[in-house]
């Protein structure tokens, strides 16, 4: 099978690897489609993230769906928890002290053709969902467990700091949880564009928002995330800094008494991605300005990195083929 592999920082290649072999808990999955994300471009330009550095060639990838050997299309988690920490017992696998996680660590992740999944990490794609409507349901769940961090609620007035495709499905997703209102900062126009296309308009400095989420990874916009919140609000932190640094003017927040919260990726989201999306109240496909082959995956990144659209998609097979 065909695999895309990083070598070291702006170094991906493809190359041919033998078809994984599944433990008797696993499916052999036949990977579709496969989204790229932010922190597919840390691994990239960086070699690493946060304080997980590239040690061996990477298999990046983990918002991904595809089809099992008996014909099923599934999306797919791509986070395994160990079930036996405390905070896996205590509800939060998002925090397990033991993840596993697809590309990520010595984990490989979708960028290839075959992959060996846990069982109980498919979950089954509806017919009136696509493909490239499955592998989004891993950055919609990110967006989901951010609204509820927020505690997004009717009538309220939101904030989103960034408008990368997670800043949009947050914007779609805190509408509707019930936000009657959602301003907005980018600083890229057609990103910009797609914010207001969804509804949202532009945050000015002195108007207040009952919730801010940080989306960009940026200094900056966390700033702006704490001027606009009201005195006694959340602010998310979404994004991930590029030198896994995040400052601010601790005196705003220390005077409106705000509440910080971090996402660390997601829990038990896959079925309310689902049903936001059959419903019509959250658009996918609004995002995915760019689809390339697996073979094309160094222009792929390129594409990504110089954010030349909203998200990039891999399509990495239309076939639904036997292992042989």
């Amino acid at each position: 099978m065909k695999a895309a592999r990083l070598f070291s920082i702006g170094d991906i290649r493809l190359v041919e690897e033998p078809i994984p072999s599944p433990r008797p808990d696993e499916a052999i999955i036949h990977i579709t489609t496969v989204g790229l994300c932010g922190s597919d471009l840390h691994w990239f330009s960086e070699a690493g993230i946060g304080d997980a550095l590239l040690k061996k060639p990477l298999v990046l990838g983990h918002e991904f769906a595809g089809v099992t050997e008996s014909g099923h299309r599934v999306a797919v988690d791509p986070a395994i928890p160990c079930s036996i920490c405390e905070p896996c017992k205590a509800g939060n696998p998002n925090l397990c002290t033991d993840l596993r996680f697809a590309g990520h660590g010595e984990e490989d992740g979708a960028l290839r053709e075959w992959i060996a999944w846990p069982k109980r990490c498919l979950h089954s794609i509806p017919d009136s969902l696509s493909a490239s409507d499955g592998c989004i349901l891993e950055p919609l769940g990110i967006a989901i467990h951010a609204v509820d961090l927020g505690k997004v609620h009717t009538g309220m007035r939101v904030g989103v700091f960034g408008c990368g495709p997670i800043g949009l499905l947050i914007i779609q997703t805190a509408r509707a949880a019930g936000a009657v209102d959602v301003l907005v900062t980018e600083p890229l126009p057609h990103r910009m564009a797609a914010a207001q296309k969804l509804g949202a308009n532009p945050w000015f400095p002195g108007e207040e928002v009952d919730v801010a989420f940080e989306c960009a990874g940026a200094n900056e916009a966390v700033e702006d995330a704490l001027l606009a919140v009201k005195p006694g609000g959340r602010v998310v932190l979404v994004g991930i800094p590029k030198d896994d640094r995040t400052l601010f003017t601790a005196s705003v927040a220390r005077r409106k008494g705000l509440t910080l919260l971090l996402v660390r990726r997601m829990k038990f989201t896959y079925p309310r991605a689902i049903q936001l999306i059959q419903s019509g109240r959250v658009d996918v496909q609004a995002l995915i300005t760019h689809k390339f082959p697996l073979e094309e995956i160094v222009p792929a990144f390129a594409a990504a990195q110089h954010r030349e659209g909203l998200k990039v998609v891999i399509q990495v097979s239309q076939e639904e083929p036997q292992v042989s």
